[in-house]
């Protein structure tokens, strides 16, 4: 029998996604999925990879904590049907730059609850559209250089001092890499409400 108020585990090492939920008043314990997210179907389009992800990192968790709510996520960035996760260096994060630079592209997470004990599984999938300006390959050199793209989807972060970003239409906490809206009511039907609740 599980108990009346379980724990929160968000399966992700996210200092981002950590924020978020601490400034919405949650308390969690932080227990990272460590999934493949480099292997997925051929054709898979960015929306479907993001929750593919989201819910296969909850699966990779939720088993060793089977009386207590998991939370994952997954961001991936759009450019047209081409997904771009996490850059694995340097000189990838500079192609993925060049690449966004001066368009609108489209910023998906994927969010996945599962609890064991009460077999409550749930998932979604927020999108936004992100503006970015065109860049100047000295600029992006030296924004790679800062390595502030690091484990970022697209190579870059919305929170970041100077994101290139003009112009944002939809959910900001999406893009920063957990929509708070979607998750809280995830979080509620699951029995997870904030310990201490945001003004």
């Amino acid at each position: 029998m599980s108990p009346p108020h379980p724990r929160l585990i968000l399966a992700s090492a996210s200092p981002r996604r950590q924020q978020l939920l601490r400034d919405a008043g949650y308390a969690f314990v932080v227990h990272p999925a460590n999934v493949d997210e480099e292997t997925y179907p051929r054709g898979t389009l960015p929306a479907a990879l993001a929750q593919l992800l989201a819910v296969r990192k909850a699966e990779a968790v939720a088993p060793r904590f089977p009386d207590d709510v998991v939370l994952a996520a997954d961001t991936v960035v759009a450019f047209g049907d081409r997904p771009l996760g996490k850059p694995a260096d340097a000189a990838q994060a500079l192609r993925m730059l060049d690449l966004l630079s001066a368009t609108t592209h489209i910023v998906i997470t994927g969010v996945a609850i599962m609890c064991r004990a009460t077999n409550h599984s749930a998932s979604a999938r927020v999108m936004s559209a992100v503006r970015m300006r065109q860049l100047a390959p000295d600029e992006v050199a030296r924004y790679v250089a800062t390595n502030e793209w690091q484990g970022k989807a697209g190579g870059y972060g919305i929170q970041d001092q100077d994101p290139f970003v003009t112009r944002i239409a939809g959910c900001h906490t999406n893009i920063v890499g957990l929509p708070m809206t979607h998750t809280r009511r995830l979080l509620a039907a699951a029995g997870v409400t904030p310990a201490n609740p945001s003004p």
